[in-house]
């Protein structure tokens, strides 16, 4: 097999090379350094926000978040199911419980089941939310694939229960919406936290390493400091609080500095090569491609095709290997977190929308740096795959 499409690979067409190379010569390759600091301003310029801190993934930026949230040993954090493992993850680091909460049409959060959890299933004083008779802290928000949840009508909930909202906007940078009362505002700038992942199948990458932000400049300052062990006097080595090794190194944050100059070309392929999926997808009887809210501009970082389980009855994994044999990488969407050992016995909400989308999503191949001829490629051998998989 000589031809070899891959999911989703890094574009490093910049000044990636120059930066980091930079940094070398400099002897800044750890966790300090002036590209550290470039990278953040950076960010929070393009975000429209008054301050990042760079962390080492966006799984720390999520756990850096759950722990400023105030979120304890035996709370309740609300969750989703169909999203990557490592949004719930941080929820076990700090030994709370997660409660899992469907999703809608966008993949994200559910406000309508969100609200009837917090209405129906727990008790509210005016003050306190609890469940079981354990408080309710925080709601993970997960912008799916660059789209984006309902946030208006979840930061309404969120603030009629004094629920901490993270937004893990991991997959969504320079997703932001465009219309009511939220428009002009960026994926993770809306929440308590907003929480970004750099890793090599993201829009921009740095290898590994991620950002956080907070709706407060000095809870941000707070966030690189227990990054950074907590550190309170660099000569002495004296530490107030029990901090985390979660800073991003200057290497990395010199990659960042130059993905960041590429990202608007990068958006710009993506919303070009979805929209060329979509008119090769049109019509098509086995499948069809998963839109995007009306109300945003999303980065498309992912593409999602829907299958017609009325006439396609294989399995994923059938899919995707006979996909593979054509040289085209595909995924399925995720397996519930729910579902999985580490979660098997926690709450669900009304599960409905979750395993209906978990059974029938496939990710097609969405580089910025994918051809035209590669995206009819694809296209042509998913048509066949399906078509060959419903005619038995």
């Amino acid at each position: 097999m000589s031809r070899f499409i891959p999911l989703s690979i890094p574009n490093f067409e910049g000044n990636e090379r120059k930066y980091v190379d930079d940094a070398i010569d400099q002897g800044w390759v750890s966790t300090g350094g002036a590209y550290i600091t470039k990278l953040e301003e950076k960010l929070a310029g393009f975000l429209h926000t008054d301050n990042v801190a760079a962390c080492q993934s966006g799984t720390a930026a999520l756990h850096l978040s759950m722990v400023e949230a105030g979120v304890r040993p035996g709370d309740v954090v609300l969750v989703p199911p169909l999203t990557f493992i490592a949004a719930v993850n941080p929820v076990k680091y700090q030994f709370a419980t997660p409660v899992f909460i469907d999703c809608d049409d966008s993949f994200c959060m559910s406000p309508v089941k969100l609200q009837a959890f917090c209405e129906n299933e727990c008790s509210f004083d005016g003050n306190q939310l609890r469940y079981n008779n354990q408080p309710v802290k925080a709601v993970v928000v997960v912008h799916i694939f660059g789209n984006m949840a309902d946030m208006v009508a979840i930061m309404d909930i969120a603030q009629k229960y004094n629920l901490k909202v993270v937004e893990d906007a991991t997959e969504a940078l320079g997703s932001k919406f465009t219309a009511g009362p939220l428009a002009g505002q960026y994926a993770g700038t809306i929440g308590d936290f907003g929480c970004y992942s750099f890793n090599g199948n993201k829009i921009i990458t740095t290898g590994g390493g991620g950002a956080v932000t907070a709706n407060n400049t000095k809870v941000v300052d707070h966030l690189r400091y227990l990054s950074t062990q907590a550190k309170n006097d660099v000569h002495y080595y004296i530490h107030n609080e029990v901090g985390y090794n979660y800073r991003m190194t200057n290497l990395q944050a010199a990659l960042g500095v130059a993905q960041m100059e590429e990202l608007p070309e990068f958006i710009r392929r993506k919303q070009a090569n979805f929209q060329l999926y979509c008119e090769l997808f049109d019509s098509f009887e086995f499948g069809k491609m998963v839109g995007f809210r009306d109300d945003i501009d999303s980065n498309m970082w992912f593409y999602s095709l829907e299958i017609n389980r009325d006439k396609v009855k294989n399995s994923m994994r059938d899919i995707i290997t006979a996909l593979e044999k054509c040289g085209i990488q595909t995924r399925a969407i995720w397996g519930l977190i729910n579902e999985q050992i580490p979660y098997k016995n926690e709450v669900t909400y009304e599960l409905e929308k979750a395993p209906y989308y978990a059974k029938r999503i496939l990710n097609l191949p969405s580089s910025t740096q994918i051809t035209k001829a590669e995206i009819e490629y694809v296209v042509e051998q998913v048509k066949k795959v399906l078509g060959d998989f419903a005619h038995g």
